[in-house]
């Protein structure tokens, strides 16, 4: 009886959910290219592959700078003032083959070129329809692709088949962001709902390929969906009591220049409940495999006594989890705080001003959310692991 009133719950929830996804899918809704993003012609910026063939200080102002050319850069047009002068290589697009110079003073966030580095170029068109070339980024394709090998083959080879399910969750998962979740943001949709329903169709999918599809799973699962509703009504309270607005970060401001019709605060919200799917995963998946091996491991156990051992594993993953949710938050904030503490603020001053304020709600969400997913998740696998009618083997 237990086991088909979750499986019915959960039956139902999937159906509200795709109910929900259908409701908000992303229309053809096409939104202008923000400023910062496009060229003098309206269209999006394009970034190339480069080179670095020369770096070295010398005279700046060459007319070939950031232009197309082949053979040697012109030189200036009199004594000016010395930067850096890096000719590149253009290594794909329109002008492959060709080169550019581009031209820099040293100083902080300015790139420090050496010859023989991989770069990557952005390519745009000036209003007299001239091509041009700037830095934009350090190419890191490579030892990116490296490490996700490296991390690829780890998990398979430890975990085996479960490990390769699970990365083809974590696929899946990016699949939903990409498809469904930023598209329906970007489409002016209400970001709660969206949150849930992006959430809830990345839990489906990844617990069940991760742990396969059986009661343990299904316990963990409806565990998860009822903690990320929770999550959500505290985000919510978070939100509204502290007056967090979000604009205390760059990236907000720009999406609320470029993006009117987006909420920046209901966007905070959606990240706010995002960012709290992981954890909730880690802890309600742990409980429900130490209910089910504890029931196993001990016929003679009843519901009570499972539920109590289960609790005491849990307590202890509480106290891990709620240490790396907080100093994982922290750590990202570490640069942050540096400029803080050089600039002589106070420590009520900083742990009250907006940018430092979110970090800390968003882990005290958390961290009250998957607190309270460990007796919620244990109740559940309890009594699947124990159903009613169950004759322990003393009896």
């Amino acid at each position: 009886m237990a086991a088909r009133v979750v499986v019915g719950l959960l039956v139902v929830i999937g159906i509200i959910v795709v109910i929900g996804a259908a409701l908000l899918w992303p229309g053809q809704h096409r939104v202008d290219i923000p400023l910062p993003f496009q060229s003098a012609t309206g269209e999006a910026v394009q970034t190339e592959a480069g080179t670095v063939v020369e770096s070295e200080l010398g005279p700046c102002g060459s007319p070939s700078a950031s232009l197309v050319f082949s053979g040697a850069p012109q030189p200036p047009p009199g004594a000016g003032y010395e930067c850096f002068r890096s000719i590149i290589s253009i290594d794909s697009g329109p002008d492959q083959g060709a080169f550019t110079l581009l031209e820099h003073v040293s100083g902080p966030g300015q790139p420090d070129l050496q010859a023989g580095e991989s770069i990557r170029l952005v390519r745009g068109t000036d209003a007299t329809m001239n091509t041009r070339y700037g830095f934009y980024d350090y190419e890191r394709g490579a030892p990116l692709a490296i490490l996700a090998l490296a991390f690829a083959a780890t998990v398979i080879i430890v975990a085996r088949w479960r490990g390769l399910r699970a990365l083809v969750g974590i696929v899946l998962a990016f699949t939903i962001l990409v498809v469904f979740l930023l598209p329906a943001l970007l489409d002016g949709k209400p970001a709660v709902p969206v949150a849930l329903v992006g959430g809830a169709l990345i839990l489906y999918a990844a617990l069940y390929l991760a742990h396969g599809v059986n009661l343990r799973t299904s316990s963990a699962l409806l565990g998860t969906l009822a903690s990320l509703v929770l999550a959500a009504v505290l985000s919510w309270v978070a939100i509204e009591t502290a007056t967090l607005t979000g604009l205390s970060e760059e990236d907000n401001n720009q999406i609320q220049l470029y993006l009117e019709h987006i909420s920046i605060s209901g966007l905070l919200l959606a990240g706010f409940i995002i960012g709290s799917l992981g954890v909730l995963n880690d802890v309600t998946i742990t409980q429900a495999a130490t209910a089910f091996e504890l029931a196993r491991l001990e016929p003679s156990a009843n519901r009570m006594q499972l539920f109590g051992a289960t609790m005491r594993v849990g307590r202890d993953h509480i106290a891990s989890t709620v240490y790396t949710l907080v100093l994982a938050y922290a750590g990202s904030a570490l640069p942050l705080l540096l400029l803080f503490s050089v600039a002589g603020r106070s420590l009520g001053d900083v742990i009250t001003s907006e940018i430092v304020a979110i970090e800390l709600a968003r882990s005290f969400v958390g961290g009250i959310a998957l607190t309270l997913s460990v007796p919620l998740t244990s109740a559940i696998a309890v009594i699947l692991a124990r159903p009613p009618g169950y004759t322990s083997v003393d009896q």
